[in-house]
């Protein structure tokens, strides 16, 4: 390639990122309107400010990423990014994430350090890099930008055990870091190409026993197991959930889990179809220790961290999967899970505000705050997959998916993990609805100095509880822009 030819093909590549340089420059603004305020305007005034551009950026970032939907697919930098409308999907599903916290946030009135704002632009745009890399190289630099984030967000509340979840985050994830970079090093020696996109990744692979095929692809994919708390990668989540904030806890369970899944479908898409039945089996696992585990937590965000890698497991049965369809289910369960999973942190979060969410602070709340706690019991029949709700829908899809491939291939390992998979959404229903019962079947002995719930919160609420619904009866209204994709 011509020097005139390289110098046009950057200048393509910088026009087809408008939202990462967007978040680039805005990262930088944040940085040094915190230097400049914070002196002139007082810690709290200078976080007001800060706060409120954060929102307004937020969502400029949101209407550039919708505004890339009809872009044309092409390579940015090839091979390193390739932007599609997967990539605008799942990019807009990270950007909602992150307004959604600044909201929970703002309404809530959280107390946070001013660098809050500036590491959540960052770690957005190791996200939103991460869903267009189709390069080993800047998958793991995008995954390396979005976890040095998110433990300096987990360890920003001046807790000890806001320190010593972050500091355990730290360590496991250098460990998978490790491991992801020298399965990523495997990979190169066996095929000569860290290009995804490329036929002689996956013809190399093909070419050498199975045994060490298996070895290099399950260590290049630890970086991208963990963040989506997948068996062995998931020991860090229940420590972290626990020690972190509710609206930090409710990103990260969700953001960093929808950019991993875009990499995870890409990287299948590409390797060898014989790794299939050992992710089957990470999500046949990740399922039932993540259910079963569950079942024992007596603190609300603790309980969500198991049910998240429960999630993940049914995330990754949408893949294994390997259709077009499954990789449609695992897309609509990703927005679904989305959509639920931060309603529930919200709602919890609603009931007692900035508290450390221990079971027994809801008891008999559902008398007192009927509105918000119907809300809560919906969005977890949701979460527990049952009707009427859109949590229903996404994990009929998946099995639907995952039925139509077994009847096709005829693998055994995908019906054990079928009849796994829904044994398991039964028995999820056991922790799913404890919370419910405190709500309204306990009885606090405080319960007559109980606050009552502002119209607002139960605007709120409502307005949760119809999304989760309306999708039941209106899937199609997420289906028609993933059929588009």
């Amino acid at each position: 390639m011509y020097l005139n030819e390289q110098l046009l093909h950057i200048r393509q590549s910088l026009a087809g990122i408008a939202p990462e340089l967007f978040l680039t420059i805005f990262f930088l603004l944040l940085l040094t309107a915190e230097l400049l305020l914070t002196p002139r305007l007082g810690k709290e005034m200078a976080a007001r400010w800060l706060q409120t551009g954060s929102i307004l950026g937020a969502v400029a970032t949101l209407a550039l990423v919708i505004g890339q939907w009809d872009t044309e697919p092409a390579f940015r930098f090839e091979p390193l990014l390739f932007l599609d409308t997967k990539a605008v999907f799942f990019k807009g599903m990270v950007v909602v994430a992150w307004l959604a916290t600044l909201l929970h946030i703002r309404y809530l009135r959280y107390n946070f350090p001013n660098e809050l704002n500036a590491l959540l632009v960052a770690a957005v745009l190791g996200m939103c890099l991460l869903c267009m890399a189709t390069h080993l190289l800047t998958i793991y630099l995008s995954l390396e930008l979005l976890s040095i984030c998110s433990y300096l967000l987990v360890a920003l509340s001046p807790d000890r055990k806001a320190t010593e979840g972050g500091m355990k985050y730290l360590l496991y994830g250098s460990v998978s870091s490790a491991i992801m970079l020298y399965g990523i090093s495997l990979i190169y020696g066996l095929t000569g190409t860290l290009d995804i996109t490329q036929q002689a990744m996956q013809a190399g692979l093909a070419n050498n026993p199975t045994f060490v095929m298996q070895v290099a692809i399950l260590l290049t994919l630890g970086g991208l197991l963990f963040k989506l708390s997948l068996v062995p990668f998931h020991v860090w989540t229940p420590d972290v959930y626990e020690a972190a904030p509710t609206p930090l806890v409710s990103f990260l369970s969700v953001a960093p889990k929808a950019a991993a899944l875009l990499v995870l479908m890409r990287l299948t898409g590409a390797l060898p179809p014989e790794l299939l039945p050992t992710l089957g089996g990470v999500a046949l696992i990740s399922i039932t220790a993540g259910n079963v585990a569950a079942l024992w937590q007596q603190n609300a965000r603790r309980l969500l961290a198991y049910s998240s890698i429960a999630q993940a497991g049914y995330l990754l049965v949408g893949i294994v999967a390997y259709s077009e369809s499954g990789f449609e289910a695992a897309t609509f369960y990703t927005a679904a899970y989305v959509l639920t999973n931060m309603a529930a942190f919200f709602l919890i979060d609603l009931l007692h505000p900035r508290t450390s969410t221990d079971l027994s602070l809801y008891i008999g709340l559902g008398r007192q705050q009927v509105g918000v706690s119907v809300a809560i019991t919906v969005v977890m029949v949701a979460l527990a997959g049952l009707p009427p709700t859109v949590g229903f829908t996404a994990k009929w899809l998946v099995f639907s998916a995952l039925w139509d491939s077994f009847q096709q291939a005829g693998q055994p390992w995908m019906l054990w993990l079928l009849i796994g998979g829904i044994l398991n959404a039964a028995i999820s229903l056991a922790y799913y609805l404890r919370i419910p019962f405190l709500l309204f079947f306990r009885t606090s002995a405080e319960q007559d100095t109980l606050p009552v719930a502002p119209v607002v919160n139960r605007v709120l609420a409502g307005v949760l509880l119809a999304l989760v619904v309306i999708l039941f009866f209106r899937p199609n209204w997420l289906i028609h822009w993933i059929g588009q994709m």
